[in-house]
């Protein structure tokens, strides 16, 4: 005779070992459907939806262009849809505000430019901070500017037009798309760093601003190089200096403002992409290297040399050291313009 079994027979017992399985089950399949989305809002599987990426200007500008560039880019790559949605508006403030209320989930991206960091000296009572309510991702160019003058004038080079300028002290006009935009403040840092008075006509927009200097209603303009560069060589202005650290690839042989006796002096208009503050970090970074690869490809890197602008795809670290810096310089130049927009 063998041993008595104590306990249940078999069948019980494979039934209870069921129900215990069963029971251990359902709360680790509830705690998994919460660990999902936990992991994917620290961007361990992002993207898995379309990307909204606002773009602070309307359809087909430079920076518009850009971004539709990249998004396709981002498409291919990723296998989601990143959509491009325009929101210009209230001197890019708009767009901004739209993105800084956007959910921190790496689904929205802001491209927006140099005017990010204008603005918050020129607008009071703007309802963001672009310290505190955006994380840095990449900067992604420079966009060289040039500082022209109608042929007419006696000007050759910098120096030329500072001699010009005080010997005909407050009557040489400079042209620029408004009040408050880097046409306007980068020569109002030039004439204080020169130490000359030029006079400031505000249009309604680049194109009216080059016609009049153009006709030579006005003299002095500063703006972006892929525009005026076929003006330039069709001899309907004259290119004195660009503007920023480095001299232009287009334009190799012309210094700039530096090098021709204003040391300080450094204004690149930029484009940069950001994302709400509070993104989490895997997403943010996979955005950058997303972006810095497509800075990379020949098609888009040769698209922008061609219109003026220097591939930059910085890291978000070097965004936000660089925008801080860019705000401190902003800041100073409104105030020293004495421009405020309420």
């Amino acid at each position: 005779m063998g041993e008595a079994r104590s306990g249940p027979p078999p069948g019980e017992q494979r039934l209870n070992r069921s129900l215990a399985v069963r029971r251990l089950c359902v709360p680790l399949a509830a705690c998994a459907a919460f660990a999902v989305p936990a992991h994917a809002a620290q961007g361990g599987d992002y993207p898995n939806k379309p990307v909204r990426l606002i773009v602070v200007y309307p359809p087909g500008g430079g920076l518009d262009i850009l971004a539709r560039a990249m998004a396709q880019r981002f498409t291919e790559s990723w296998g989601v849809p990143v959509v491009v949605d325009n929101r210009p508006g209230a001197g890019t403030t708009l767009g901004a505000a739209i993105a800084a209320k956007a959910p921190a989930d790496g689904y929205t991206l802001l491209l927006t430019d140099v005017s990010f960091a204008i603005t918050p000296a020129l607008y009071s009572g703007l309802p963001y901070r672009v310290e505190r309510d955006f994380a840095p991702v990449s900067l992604l160019n420079l966009v060289t500017d040039v500082l022209v003058v109608h042929p007419s004038m006696p000007a050759q080079n910098v120096r030329d037009l500072i001699q010009h300028a005080k010997a005909n002290a407050g009557k040489l006009l400079y042209a620029s798309a408004g009040n408050g935009t880097l046409n306007h403040l980068a020569p109002e840092m030039f004439k204080a760093q020169a130490g000359i008075d030029l006079v400031h006509v505000p249009y309604k927009g680049a194109v009216a601003a080059v016609a009049d200097v153009m006709a030579n209603r006005a003299q002095v303009y500063i703006g972006a190089l892929g525009t005026a560069l076929p003006l330039i060589r069709s001899n309907r202005l004259r290119a004195l200096a660009v503007t920023g650290k480095k001299r232009a690839s287009q334009l190799p042989d012309l210094p700039t403002v530096a090098e021709q006796g204003l040391p300080n002096y450094d204004v690149s208009a930029w484009y940069a992409l950001v994302a709400p503050a509070g993104t989490p970090q895997l997403a943010t970074q996979k955005v950058w290297r997303e972006a810095r690869a497509s800075l990379d490809s020949a098609e888009l890197r040769t698209r922008l040399l061609a219109d003026g602008a220097e591939p930059v795809g910085s890291t978000p670290e070097e965004l936000r050291a660089f925008l801080r810096d860019e705000l401190v310089k902003w800041g100073q130049a409104v105030r020293a313009a004495g421009v405020k927009i309420d």
